[in-house]
């Protein structure tokens, strides 16, 4: 249920500063505000700093971040909050879909993508959740996905990764409970973009109501003024989720990905 709109004074920061999602949110909430973008070969996002700087951004911050390297991350989001002011919001766009073919083969790609995907994500939610626990105040936006919702079996190995981070965001969003600190999460399902074009240039097919990010970070946006705790992009998913957990299992392993 939607409660009171969060407190979100402060600075933007996006984790994953060249997210074609992660971006767009931020566009839609830049207005007068500072913008941190946190992203590997942070000297190489002069194409990004535009984009925010012309959506009204007071100033574009730009910080090397490696999710996998899970050491530096409190250092990293202590140093922002320092630098840059409080957070107001702290988007979570970074992680890869890596190839499921070559996973269910090769136990180290397997492993790169819960590194980044899941374990990267748990990291950066737990420092930030303490950082904003502090100033009682902030949101905090996490993308699952719909395909951790049910995972299937062809794309097991990233739907696995989307699954651990819902629980683990639904369970923080209600250790937050009080403390001023909101956390939204976003269920989307297949979003075609920058992520995806590999699978579609491959021959797979958008899933029925596939989105864009910018439909995406609209849907985020609105959530997140109305103080939504779940956001499913678009809506009409949520039913149909519910129907699909209860597919017999000798069906459902032989839906397509």
């Amino acid at each position: 249920m939607p409660g009171a709109r969060p407190d979100t004074e402060g600075s933007i920061v996006v984790f994953g500063g060249r997210s074609e999602i992660g971006l767009e949110v931020a566009v839609r909430l830049v207005s007068g505000k500072p913008v941190v973008l946190a992203a590997r070969h942070a000297d190489n996002l002069d194409a990004q700093r535009r984009q925010l700087l012309d959506a009204g951004a007071t100033s574009v911050a730009t910080i090397e971040f490696d999710a996998d390297d899970t050491a530096t991350h409190p250092d990293l989001v202590t140093s922002i909050a320092r630098e840059h002011g409080p957070i107001g919001v702290a988007i979570l766009a970074f992680g890869i879909l890596g190839g499921q073919k070559r996973a269910e083969r090769d136990a180290h790609h397997a492993l790169q993508i819960v590194q980044t995907d899941y374990v990267g994500q748990v990291s950066v939610l737990t420092t930030l959740a303490n950082c904003l626990r502090e100033q009682a105040s902030g949101a905090i936006i996490v993308f699952s996905s719909v395909a951790g919702v049910r995972v299937r079996r062809g794309n097991y190995v990233y739907g696995s990764t989307k699954a651990g981070l819902d629980g683990f965001s639904t369970g923080l969003s209600d250790a937050l409970y009080g403390s001023g600190v909101h956390l939204l999460l976003a269920r989307p399902g297949f979003v075609v973009g920058h992520m995806t074009a590999d699978l579609m240039a491959s021959g797979t097919r958008p899933a029925p109501l596939s989105r864009t990010a910018p439909q995406v970070a609209d849907a985020v946006v609105s959530a997140l003024h109305r103080g939504k705790h779940i956001v499913w992009i678009p809506g009409v998913l949520r039913p149909v989720f519910a129907v699909m957990r209860m597919v017999p299992q000798s069906l459902w392993r032989r839906l397509p990905r």
